[in-house]
Formats: C-alpha cells, sequence, structure tokens
C-alpha cells in the first residue's frame, strides 16, 4: 500500500467517524520578526484591558448568573 493509499483510507475512515478535515494557517513562529510581533500585541491587548476596565465587566456578568458562587 502507498502513503497516498494509506492517507486515504485514513481519511475515509475519519469521515465514516463523523469527521471532516480543516486546513489551520498560523503563524511562523520561526520568523525572525515573530517574538517582537507577539510583544507589540500584546502592548496593544494590556492598553485595550487597561482602557475598558474589563475586569470590572467580567465581575458584573458573573453576578448575574444564578449561583455561580456556589
Amino acid at each position: 500500500m502507498t502513503v497516498n493509499q494509506r492517507v486515504q483510507k485514513h481519511r475515509d475512515e475519519r469521515r465514516m467517524l463523523g469527521f471532516r478535515s480543516v486546513q489551520l494557517w498560523v503563524p511562523d513562529t520561526r520568523r525572525p520578526d515573530f517574538a517582537e510581533e507577539c510583544r507589540r500585541q500584546c502592548r496593544i491587548a494590556t492598553q485595550a484591558d487597561n482602557a475598558d476596565n474589563i475586569q470590572s465587566f467580567m465581575d458584573e456578568a458573573l453576578a448575574d448568573v444564578v449561583g455561580w458562587t456556589e
């Protein structure tokens, strides 16, 4: 059995089990600018969190959920 046949068999078995194949594109962590881009995005997220006071919003939302502290 060739590699292509084995892969196709595996895919067919997964489909029969109710799965479907998806392709995901993710950032390339090997790029030289990857770490700096992570830092840049973290700074933006931190600034947004500080400006929006998201924690108090989350606390208020949780307080509305009956029995969440029990």
